[in-house]
């Protein structure tokens, strides 16, 4: 019997605040795909999960707080604040950034399809921009 979307994706979001990336893995369809800004995609559950553990080993302490969460049918939309301390190297396909210890707080909306009680595809938005001038990569202009 499959999980409850709703109860999978909370289980997702517990996961990946608590760093536990097997939990997080487990809920991940084997032929999950993700997408995310600056043309950053994959396919399979090892890209998918590679991708979001990127973070946690860029931002050792991130941690995602949920605005608003929205199930229709079998997708989930989410919308929060990522938040975390860059002190570790973050890959882009641009190329890594190198720590810089800011801190930073980004706004984000996902929506993830759901297949048989797993999440089957991500697609992930946030604003470049902002994030490189919070890690003081970008002049904020005046």
């Amino acid at each position: 019997m499959t999980m409850p979307i709703r109860e999978t994706f909370d289980k997702s979001t517990t996961a990946f605040n608590a760093h536990d990336m097997d939990g997080f893995a487990d809920l991940i369809a084997d032929d999950a795909v993700f997408r995310a800004p600056g043309g950053m995609a994959g396919a399979e559950k090892q890209a998918c999960t590679e991708f979001f553990s990127g973070w946690l080993r860029a931002f050792p302490d991130a941690h995602v707080a949920l605005r608003d969460v929205y199930v229709c049918g079998d997708v989930v939309v989410e919308a929060g604040t990522f938040a975390g301390t860059h002190e570790g190297v973050l890959q882009t396909p641009s190329g890594d950034i190198q720590s810089t210890g800011r801190r930073v707080m980004i706004d984000y909306t996902q929506a993830i399809r759901f297949r048989d009680g797993k999440e089957a595809a991500f697609d992930l938005l946030y604003d470049r921009l902002e994030l490189l001038e919070q890690l003081g990569l970008s002049p904020v202009p005046a």
